[in-house]
């Protein structure tokens, strides 16, 4: 996350002051109360297993937690998250091993909206997605739960998915023309380079996505041990850009999802070779600024 930081230009930010932390809805694998997170865990909710204290066996959820709002207590603030004083809501949504259904991820899209206003949720995570085989009718269905979380307020970010690099391999869904979906580039000494397993598009309605990209390789993030691990996917990319705009709303808690999208459009980072099919790389001192494109 250090590497992280300094390649989205965090500390050419100036501090943020004031506002109120938004919460951060994280629709995952589950969280452990890492020191990291400090109190910040305001709702823990388990709709696979029905288990009533937070839980992450499997370790996914509780690292895109870290990369989005942990505070990095741990490691003396090398491996901060984005956003270290937002609160975060947590919906175990994946199993155990990490495998998921359709039916428990629109539970989690649902309880979200529920609690929208009692947690002040701006945000959801997803870093999860289904592969466009899945019935068309259940392909819908979760479509429709994003855009109606997007349509009430909550600034909804997913993933491009891990099945690059052919054209068409956006997972769902990230494939909604509304949502914010994110890839995932790799960081090189004097450039960077999208990730050959990042999905592409267009979607079926030929939609250009992702949109935005951020690192998503050998990410350092909180462990479900306690302390840290690497671990690398579009899952990764997801929360540094949700983690970004959970930053925005606590300054200008009154934009609605569509500006902070077209603020997204107007302030990226261009990535050479990619002026057509993406708006850029995710860069911070332009996504707070009130610069013009």
């Amino acid at each position: 996350m250090d590497r992280v930081r300094e390649y989205v230009g965090y500390d050419l930010c100036e501090k943020i002051k004031g506002g109120k932390p938004c919460s951060i809805c994280i629709l995952d694998s589950g969280i452990i109360a890492h020191k990291d997170f400090d109190h910040r865990i305001i709702e823990f909710k388990d709709f696979v297993d029905g288990r009533i204290s937070i839980s992450d066996p499997y370790g996914h959820g509780t690292h895109i937690a870290g990369i989005c709002a942990g505070s990095g207590i741990l490691s003396n603030g090398k491996y901060q998250g984005m956003s270290p004083t937002s609160t975060l809501v947590i919906g175990k949504v994946l199993g155990d091993a990490g495998e998921g259904k359709i039916e428990t991820l629109l539970d989690g899209i649902q309880w979200c909206i529920r609690n929208q206003r009692k947690y002040n949720i701006r945000l959801l995570n997803i870093s999860v997605g289904l592969i466009q085989k899945v019935d068309l009718e259940k392909q819908q269905a979760l479509l429709n739960a994003v855009e109606h979380a997007w349509d009430l307020g909550i600034v909804t970010v997913c993933a491009a998915g891990n099945n690059g690099p052919k054209p068409g391999s956006v997972t769902i869904p990230g494939t909604s023309a509304k949502v914010i979906t994110v890839g995932s580039v790799e960081l090189h000494h004097h450039y960077e380079s999208l990730s050959n397993y990042s999905g592409r598009g267009p979607t079926t309605q030929c939609v250009a996505k992702p949109e935005i990209y951020a690192p998503g390789n050998n990410i350092m993030s909180c462990a479900n041990n306690g302390w840290y691990t690497k671990k690398t996917g579009t899952s990764m990319s997801v929360p540094i850009v949700a983690g970004g705009i959970a930053l925005l709303l606590q300054k200008k808690p009154y934009l609605s999802p569509v500006e902070v999208k077209l603020r997204l459009f107007e302030n990226s980072k261009q990535l050479q070779g990619l002026e057509h099919h993406s708006w850029g790389t995710f860069y911070l001192p332009y996504f707070l600024s009130d610069r013009d494109s």
